[in-house]
């Protein structure tokens, strides 16, 4: 008698991902550039992908993150949140003529995974 195959959660998103034709496409890029990753979401989405991208701007004021300690405290969940939403995602879509550190390990990151990444601006590839 065989033992039963363990099916990894990953494994389970795949299938559910295949089954479903589901795209979807994780947006990347300097909170500086939130306005054109709203336009990009909008492409995407009427190209009939699902779209995951950054959700707060925390260098824009706002009174979730005015005490800079539990701003800290939430960049570095907001962060962890993020590479989950890279992991969910087919592929990456980094928005902006700029890459800084965060957006260049969000890249990185992608690629260990195996993640396609598309930029708007190509020229600002790292590995380009």
């Amino acid at each position: 008698m065989s033992s039963p195959q363990v099916i990894t959660p990953e494994e389970m998103l795949a299938e559910a991902k295949r089954q479903l034709g589901l795209d979807i496409v994780a947006i990347c890029g300097s909170t500086r550039f939130m306005a054109e990753m709203a336009e990009a979401d909008v492409r995407e989405t009427k190209a009939g992908r699902i779209v995951v991208k950054p959700g707060c701007d925390l260098k824009s004021p706002h009174e979730l993150w005015s005490d800079p300690v539990e701003a800290e405290a939430l960049k570095v969940r907001l962060d962890e949140l993020h590479r989950s939403k890279i992991r969910l995602a087919d592929e990456v879509l980094v928005v902006g003529d700029y890459i800084g550190d965060s957006t260049r390990a969000e890249i990185a990151y992608a690629r260990s995974l195996g993640r396609p990444v598309r930029f708007t601006h190509p020229e600002v590839d790292p590995d380009a």
